[in-house]
């Protein structure tokens, strides 16, 4: 199926409208061969659906915005509003109107304001290069004003995230980067290879280990380089998949002091997504959401499958991520390899968290790192998965309002950084 002919700001118009009343197999048929190879009518129906349940039904859609792309592209960008927030839908168009890439990105135009415990007087802020070659990365170092040496720190996000961990309005890690930096703290964030080149995320051969390490090491190395930064106390940060990666980076890079982990996830991903789906299931019920179900249930089988293979079709898997990735996952016990490290380490869960939770994740922590004297677990109860405070069960919507990162947890992660040790 093509639109040949057709202007990419019309075709990317009517994606939006075939995703919104559930066409999702008619927008697969757009899908460019690369395109196809990653993602599937049912990758489209999970991730639109998961982001809906985030905004509520849509309720308008807005002009498209075009720009080239390149290599004969053309990248539209179409607003959506729903009921409680919105989204921009980005889509990359050639001239015959196929699809090469298409994501769900935050709605354009919304604004950050620093929060309370940020003090933008105590710190400077400069751009760096993190990584070599060409899958190199933009990122951020974050410097105190205040005299040397400083502590330092990484942070890992989880996803095809940006430095700042934007989601709908809010950006927590630049929360953590500012917050930090005024208690002096030296902090380097960067955008995920998987954001800046969307492309390596479902590529044959890749892997967690690929998404995390390389760029991890080159940021510690970064900060380890930087003037006034202690070099022997340069931290690794991780959230969620990020806090699940950050054993694994310490292990690849011995100068690494020690670890943080918020909503560090430690149960299989594939069992968690079904979960998840099922917890979104119950707050939107319907046919839709139950066949959003059903389709990560399916894809989850295949990645648990005994006989997963390389040659396991990327569409066919949990997030369009490829066999190769699942199988390096599927032997990766961050648990087992934290314990394993020596290293002081902090972990933070919020108790409002439907993620990853303390029922499943965090005991798993306890359990494992519980002879550890030097292992520091807290919960903090009324925060969500992003550790913003709440009341009551924390639901997608609860994203799209600005918040900030908890105060109290930017005092746990520098009280625990700046102990002696």
């Amino acid at each position: 199926m093509t639109m040949a002919g057709t202007d990419p700001a019309a075709v990317a118009t009517a994606v939006v409208d075939m995703a919104a009343t559930g066409r999702y197999a008619e927008v697969e048929g757009l899908f460019a061969p690369r395109l196809r190879a990653a993602a599937s009518a049912d990758t489209l129906r999970v991730g639109w659906e998961t982001e809906i349940a985030k905004i509520g039904p849509v309720r308008a859609v807005g002009d498209p915005v075009s720009e080239p792309a390149g290599a004969g592209l053309v990248r539209v960008s179409v607003p959506v509003t729903g009921a409680h927030g919105g989204l921009t839908v980005v889509m990359s168009v050639d001239d015959a109107g196929l699809l090469h890439g298409l994501r769900l990105a935050p709605p354009s135009g919304t604004t950050w304001a620093p929060p309370a415990y940020a003090e933008p007087d105590r710190f400077t802020e400069h751009e760096v290069t993190v990584g070599a070659g060409p899958l190199a990365v933009p990122g951020t170092i974050t410097r105190p004003r205040r005299r040397g040496p400083w502590p330092g720190l990484v942070l890992l996000a989880s996803g095809p995230a940006d430095r700042d961990l934007t989601t709908g309005p809010n950006k927590p890690f630049k929360d953590l980067a500012w917050g930090l930096a005024s208690r002096g703290i030296a902090v380097a964030r960067f955008d995920k290879v998987t954001h800046v080149h969307p492309e390596t995320g479902s590529a044959a051969g890749f892997t967690m280990a690929d998404e995390y390490v390389p760029h991890a090491v080159a940021a510690v190395h970064l900060l380890q380089q930087q003037r006034k930064v202690d070099p022997v106390r340069v931290f690794v940060l991780g959230l969620s998949g990020g806090g699940k990666a950050a054993p694994r980076v310490a292990a690849a890079e011995p100068s690494v002091a020690g670890l943080i982990s918020l909503a560090g996830d430690t149960l299989p991903l594939s069992r968690a997504a079904v979960r998840v789906a099922r917890h979104l299931a119950e707050l939107n019920p319907g046919p839709a959401a139950a066949a959003a179900v059903e389709s990560v249930a399916r894809q989850a089988a295949l990645v648990e499958d005994p006989g997963l293979s390389p040659a396991t079709p990327a569409a066919d898997l949990l997030f369009g991520w490829p066999a190769s990735y699942w199988l390096d996952l599927r032997g990766y016990d961050p648990v087992a390899t934290a314990a394993g490290l020596g290293r002081p380490i902090l972990i933070l869960q919020g108790g409002r968290d439907y993620q990853v939770t303390a029922a499943g994740d965090l005991a798993r922590w306890r359990e494992g790192l519980a002879r550890r004297p030097d292992v520091t677990i807290r919960v903090h109860d009324a925060d969500d998965h992003l550790f913003f405070r709440g009341e009551g069960p924390s639901t997608p919507a609860g994203y799209e309002s600005p918040q900030h990162v908890d105060p109290a947890v930017v005092t746990d992660i520098a009280d625990w950084i700046s102990t002696p040790r």
